[in-house]
């Protein structure tokens, strides 16, 4: 049996951040951080340590897929794992980051009121009001509704990837994955 090393249970920490974000919204900032490690890791040299080693979604989905068998085990079609869907994923993503960041921006400028609502696959308005308890500054909530929503629509997404085919499909075309992955090249050089 393999040693089992403390990243070995991340996973905890992705499910833990979905279920918080459900109580108290707020805790989708620490989401950052799994914006800005496997960033920082991947120019200070370790390469995709973190999608490879330390990424709790992509041991969720792991855990869910292979060990708890919700995986039908099927390659990820091939137009999944071409570069023009992964970057074309990427350049999407990152458009829809950046509209969570303009409207972030019209709160903190007064132009715009609170949002208390969870926007699933971009789309879709779920009220989450209840996850709100004020305190803090508008723009403050207003960017953790939109990056909730960015990480559980992914994670949503992933696991429809993880149930029709692998179980780390999504790290296929995970956008922070395809980001390390031009860090990388970029730091290789040509």
């Amino acid at each position: 049996m393999k040693k089992k090393h403390w990243y070995d249970w991340l996973w905890v920490l992705s499910a833990a951040y979905l279920i918080l974000g459900f109580f108290n919204i707020l805790f989708a900032w620490l989401g950052l951080l799994c914006f800005f490690i496997p960033l920082l890791l991947s120019i200070f040299g370790k390469g995709k340590a973190y999608c490879n080693r330390y990424c709790g979604r992509g041991q969720l989905f792991e855990l869910l897929g292979g060990r708890l068998g919700l995986s039908r085990r099927l390659p990820a079609p091939g137009w999944l794992r071409s570069n023009a869907f992964r970057y074309g994923f990427l350049i999407f993503f990152l458009v829809m980051f950046g509209n969570m960041l303009f409207t972030t921006y019209l709160v903190f400028s007064q132009a715009r009121n609170l949002g208390e609502a969870v926007t699933l696959l971009w789309t879709f308005r779920v009220p989450w009001s209840w996850a709100y308890h004020g305190g803090v500054p508008a723009w403050v909530a207003q960017f953790a509704f939109g990056f909730y929503s960015v990480m559980l629509t992914s994670t949503l997404l992933g696991l429809v990837l993880m149930l029709l085919f692998r179980p780390r499909t999504w790290c296929v075309c995970c956008p922070m994955g395809t980001m390390t992955q031009l860090v990388c090249k970029v730091r290789k050089g040509p």
